[in-house]
């Protein structure tokens, strides 16, 4: 039998892995946040500030309340791998939206293979995202000679899921 060729700018790919601590507060939980990340993926984290004003809780723009780090390549797919392995390398279909990203939150960074309880840090949790692309999608975020994204160059829903199953050995649940 004849082998079906794929194109090769049709096959998805993992663009980024994003990990987000939202602490709601500066001072010292942010800190203890940071040093976390830093110690999770051996990445300098960047602050996110607050966008709202929300004056029951305290919050004001600029006020530092979150923290982040960006993986891209082999970094991120090997932490990707131990991240899954916490969930058992099963996510349920509403952890996938429409534009082929996938998300899932670890409630507990003790879970996570290779790390142990600090108790100068405390317990966290944290937010996973990640963001799967085709090749040929910069030509939406470049400077000169913009264009839209054909549909066909767009990930949809199912193709994160069979790329996920594919890539990392991931069941999807109902």
């Amino acid at each position: 039998m004849a082998e079906e060729k794929v194109n090769a700018m049709s096959k998805p790919r993992l663009e980024k892995v994003t990990i987000n601590m939202g602490i709601g507060e500066p001072g010292e939980r942010l800190d203890n946040a940071e040093e976390l990340l830093r110690k999770l993926t051996n990445k300098k984290p960047v602050r996110t500030k607050a966008k709202k004003r929300i004056p029951t809780f305290g919050i004001r723009p600029g006020l530092p309340i979150g923290v982040k780090v960006t993986l891209r390549g082999k970094e991120g797919e090997e932490l990707v791998k131990r991240l899954l392995s916490v969930k058992r390398g099963k996510l349920k279909a509403r952890n996938y939206d429409n534009s082929g990203n996938v998300s899932f939150g670890i409630e507990e960074y003790i879970d996570v293979p290779g790390m142990k309880y600090d108790p100068n840090i405390g317990m966290f949790g944290f937010d996973v995202a990640l963001t799967i692309k085709k090749p040929g999608v910069r030509v939406s975020r470049r400077k000169m000679r913009r264009a839209r994204v054909g549909k066909n160059q767009r990930v949809s829903k199912d193709e994160a899921i069979a790329f996920m199953k594919e890539t990392f050995s991931v069941e999807t649940e109902e």
